[in-house]
């Protein structure tokens, strides 16, 4: 998580934004390259091995975050055992996934950038308009197309992988990336995101890990393992109890 991450984020996110931005159309190109101009339909949306995909993306993400959540609930449960994990690491995980995919792609920008899906287009035989990124005045209600909230989960995985060991931890970034990009991808080519939703989910986690891993790990704001601890002990049911009852 250096600045040399930042600056590819943000050099990608503006190459994208720019070309997909003066040149709109290029989402619909995109897009069109999955649709079947016969049936109307984007066939993928409609494949076994493709939902079976979108479950095994779900399922890494679980797993990964699992062992954060874990390790939280037994400190709150026995608040004077030793993390299972290490405190900020835990923090880390559940942070950047609440705040990654679940606040900035799921609830900031997709139900409030009302960018309709390609399916909902008059492009692809819908009844809506085509917006580009930029544009959030479409006629979609909630849960519309930017950002690709799947690919953001996707992206999220860049979390554990800056938690690797040194030695392992560029292999972690470049599984981390195939991962974000494989899961965006699966949306994309089924129709339910246009490619700069996919890009532009992947932008906004990394900046949120990016963050994050500074005010933890990096800036004047780092903690260390024991003060996390230490909070955790706080509101531990049992210090509570301890603090209530007295001496």
């Amino acid at each position: 998580m250096n600045r040399t991450g930042l600056v590819i984020a943000l050099l990608a996110g503006a190459c994208v934004g720019v070309v997909f931005g003066v040149y709109s159309q290029l989402d619909i190109a995109v897009s069109r390259l999955f649709f079947n101009e016969a049936y109307r339909v984007f066939p993928l949306q409609y494949s076994l091995v493709s939902r079976h995909l979108r479950e095994v993306f779900t399922w890494v993400i679980v797993l990964l975050v699992a062992p954060a959540f874990i390790a939280l609930a037994l400190k709150i449960i026995l608040p004077r055992r030793r993390m299972l994990i290490a405190a900020r690491a835990s923090l880390f995980l559940i942070a950047t996934l609440a705040l990654g995919p679940g606040l900035v792609a799921n609830v900031i920008f997709k139900d409030n950038w009302h960018r309709p899906r390609p399916p909902e287009i008059t492009e692809f035989y819908g009844p809506e308009k085509f917006m580009p990124w930029w544009d959030p005045r479409g006629a979609c209600d909630r849960n519309c197309s930017f950002v690709a909230g799947e690919g953001a989960g996707g992206f999220w995985t860049l979390a554990p992988a800056a938690l690797a060991p040194p030695a392992w931890r560029a292999a972690a970034y470049g599984a981390a990336l195939l991962f974000g990009t494989a899961a965006g991808t699966q949306r994309l080519t089924g129709g339910a995101h246009f490619f700069s939703d996919v890009v532009f989910s992947g932008v906004l986690t990394f900046l949120v890990i990016w963050a994050v891993h500074g005010l933890i790990y990096r800036w004047r704001t780092r903690l260390t393992d024991a003060q996390v601890e230490g909070w955790i002990e706080s509101i531990a049911p049992a210090r509570l109890f301890e603090r209530l009852r007295g001496p």
